[in-house]
């Protein structure tokens, strides 16, 4: 919800600097992914950069106006007795931590499924990256905002670089590595009742780790805006929904969280990241799991399975981790950490009171059309006959009316056809039925991204349009990269987050109006480059994406 006043007074009284820092945005180098540096003992700090927690001190390094604080320790590291566990408080250390070396990333079968295991892993990888304002002083009480990386819950750990951020709102950034796949999300009777979720309760130690330290970097506890994209939006919408999340932040951002693409379909009848599995449908793929890994007919399942090598348990996911296969390892129902899927939680209230904005891209997901091989060949859809078997195959029943309303002539190409049905019925339709929901019990704003030429498309972006996760792509981007449409853009989205992680109220200055999402015409926030993004009535949107044949036929 929205702050108390005096932080709102403090906001609007930084506004000014927000706005003159545009132009520092505009100089600074900044990088979508850059090199990560882990924890390493050493005396030596940066002047001014030492800061002592709760569990020890840390330094940090300084750049172009942000210091930044890497591999700092939020839980123990899972492994042994503590392999599939909820994370535990990691023990105090006393020498003083210096990023020195590359973090090691939590061990990942890849990403996306059938990629190569990444490499240069470790279990012990249980740490916060924090970037803060060059000078900021313990009790400064700035916005934090917390983000939750993407990768479908199986890879890409790699630590964003939230400097753009940081210089232009002056907040405090939060970078959290969790638990992936089968180690952050396997669930089986022999691991306990409520098995499963460990990478969310992963995200949630970090929240519990910031409100007690943050204030120590300059930080404000009681103002944290979480957010992600992709998997990252999801696990947002999880922590919304989540009753154990209660308190941690006050404000959140989804970005692309929406998606229902799992088991060779693109449409299914849920919403904010596909279906959430049962308890006991986890459970039963985990003893398939343990089966596997030789664990599945000794006395003691789960003490075979922490005795089972890393490598050996990573590289033996295959199926499991694949949703197209029938993989269930994600977030499931456990009764404690969910108690109701995200959707349900959206529809009925269930949800921790804080501000929402919701992001998706207009042609969301189009690379779900294409192989996950190198180059990405398309695989469907290059021809009209491609195109009616497709549909035929996937809506049954249905597919004389989406050939109705998706005709070829309209279109460029059958791919384009069938990349816009994939956008409309399983992302943007499902946001604004959900937000048309949750925005009755918590502050709600919606935004689509109408960015084609969105340079986090990585050259892909003539193909799939503006596609899934460029928002916050570009948010990190390195500005000195981008050209004057493209910059404008990003100038007012890093305004418009920044400002709603100080206030709860993405309506910063110099950017345009931003209704809530419960107001009568339900605005949307469509975000193009050159200073043209507008908004429109979610009705006008709702009926270029044919929201009200999905809405119809679907059960978000």
């Amino acid at each position: 919800m929205n702050t108390p006043a005096r932080s709102v007074h403090a906001a609007l009284a930084g506004t000014a600097a927000i706005a003159a820092a545009v132009a520092l945005t505009a100089a600074a180098p900044g990088s979508l992914t850059p090199a990560a540096t882990a924890a390493t003992s050493s005396p030596a700090c940066s002047s001014g950069t030492l800061v002592h927690t709760t569990k020890g001190a840390v330094c940090g390094t300084t750049a172009d106006g942000v210091t930044t604080y890497e591999g700092i320790p939020y839980a123990a590291a899972p492994v042994g007795n503590l392999r599939w566990k909820a994370p535990v408080p990691h023990k105090a250390w006393t020498t003083t931590i210096r990023s020195t070396t590359p973090v090691q990333e939590c061990p990942s079968p890849g990403f996306p499924p059938g990629s190569p295991p990444t490499t240069n892993t470790t279990e012990d990888c249980l740490n916060v990256k924090v970037q803060i304002p060059a000078g900021a002083k313990p009790g400064e009480r700035l916005p934090v905002m917390y983000e939750i990386h993407g990768g479908g819950f199986l890879g890409e750990a790699r630590t964003d670089d939230g400097s753009n951020l940081v210089r232009t709102g002056k907040v405090v950034y939060v970078f959290v590595n969790y638990r992936l796949g089968i180690l952050g999300f396997l669930a089986d009777k022999a691991l306990g009742a409520h098995s499963g979720d460990y990478g969310i309760q992963d995200q949630q130690a970090g929240l519990r780790w910031v409100k007690q330290n943050i204030s120590r970097f300059g930080g404000d506890p009681g103002n944290v805006t979480v957010f992600g994209e992709s998997a990252g939006g999801a696990s947002t919408c999880d922590q919304v929904a989540s009753p154990t999340a209660k308190g941690l932040f006050q404000h959140a951002i989804s970005v692309s969280g929406y998606y229902n693409y799992q088991n060779n379909i693109v449409w299914s009848k849920a919403d904010c990241k596909s279906t959430y599995y049962t308890e006991a449908q986890a459970q039963r793929t985990g003893a398939q799991y343990a089966k596997k890994v030789g664990c599945g007919d000794v006395a003691d399942v789960a003490a075979c399975l922490r005795k089972v090598p890393v490598d050996k348990l990573v590289s033996a996911g295959g199926q499991f981790v694949e949703p197209t296969a029938g993989g269930t390892i994600g977030p499931i129902v456990n009764g404690t950490t969910l108690t109701m899927s995200p959707a349900k939680a959206f529809a009925t209230g269930h949800v921790n009171k804080v501000d929402l904005i919701t992001d998706i891209g207009r042609d969301e997901f189009n690379g779900g059309v294409y192989t996950n091989t190198p180059g990405l060949h398309p695989v469907v859809a290059e021809t009209p006959a491609q195109y009616r078997l497709l549909v035929r195959e996937q809506f049954g029943g249905l597919a004389a009316t989406v050939e109705r309303l998706y005709p070829l002539i309209r279109y460029t190409s059958p791919f384009v056809a069938y990349r816009t049905i994939m956008a409309d019925s399983a992302s943007v339709c499902p946001m604004l039925q959900s937000d048309a929901k949750v925005s009755r019990y918590i502050p709600t704003y919606a935004d689509i991204d109408d960015d084609a030429d969105n340079p986090a498309g990585e050259g892909l972006t003539e193909i799939l349009g503006a596609q899934h996760s460029e928002t916050n792509g570009l948010v990190h981007f390195a500005t000195s990269k981008l050209d004057p449409n493209q910059k404008a853009l990003q100038t007012q989205l890093l305004l418009e987050w920044t400002y709603f992680a100080h206030t709860g109220n993405p309506m910063a200055d110099y950017t345009p109006a931003w209704p809530l999402y419960r107001t009568y015409s339900k605005p949307v926030m469509e975000l193009r480059p050159a200073g043209s993004s507008s908004v429109s009535p979610a009705a006008s949107i709702a009926s270029l994406h044919q929201c009200g044949f999905w809405d119809r036929v679907t059960h978000y």
